[in-house]
């Protein structure tokens, strides 16, 4: 019968600090996947945030765009010159179903359907809407909004908001350009209308 010895280590501080090494090896490892999960949050609350500013504004392009449909005899009449909505006073007019439709919509851009203490808090951030007519019995309605990352800026052909929702900071020595500029961070969505001919 052969019998077999285990080695033995020669000496047993050796092995003294490796558990200890290994626990903060661990810990490192975890933290860094902790970062990482607080910075995947951090993003995920971004596109959720984008995604209900875009919902929000395609209920109130919706909106407008059966209003003048609704009332399409006087569907000229809802072009506007300038943007209504977020930096501005509402019209106050209701004497006709245009300007009841305009002072209605320019209190939807402003977020007056939903308020905190006086706050309105119902739309998305810095709302304006705009109606243009492109001839031929055709409206385009455009609702422009403040993004919250840049991304690319709207068409040209699309110029509701156009400016207006650039960094007011100036560029650091770092960062040559500030993070909204170019209209990097409006964001839109338009519809056409079209009127048929009433005869």
């Amino acid at each position: 019968m052969v019998s077999r010895h285990l080695p033995i280590a020669p000496n047993g501080r050796d092995q003294r600090g490796a558990t200890l090494l290994e626990v903060l090896v661990t810990l490192l490892i975890v933290s860094f996947g902790l970062f990482g999960l607080v910075g995947l949050q951090a993003r995920l609350q971004t596109s959720e945030m984008e995604s209900y500013q875009r919902s929000q504004a395609l209920i109130l392009l919706n909106d407008m765009a059966s209003r003048i449909a609704t009332n399409r005899r006087a569907a000229s009449s809802y072009v506007t010159n300038s943007p209504l909505g977020a930096g501005i006073t509402c019209p106050t007019a209701i004497a006709s179903r245009q300007q009841v439709d305009a002072k209605e919509w320019c209190d939807a851009l402003q977020g007056a359907a939903e308020t905190s203490g006086g706050t309105k808090l119902g739309a998305m951030i810095g709302g304006r809407g705009c109606v243009q007519d492109l001839g031929n019995n055709e409206y385009m309605i455009t609702v422009a909004w403040q993004g919250l990352v840049p991304t690319a800026a709207p068409p040209a052909g699309v110029p509701c908001g156009k400016d207006m929702y650039d960094a007011a900071a100036s560029a650091s020595a770092s960062d040559p350009a500030p993070a909204c500029s170019s209209d990097r961070c409006r964001r839109t969505v338009t519809t056409l209308v079209r009127i048929g001919n009433l005869s």
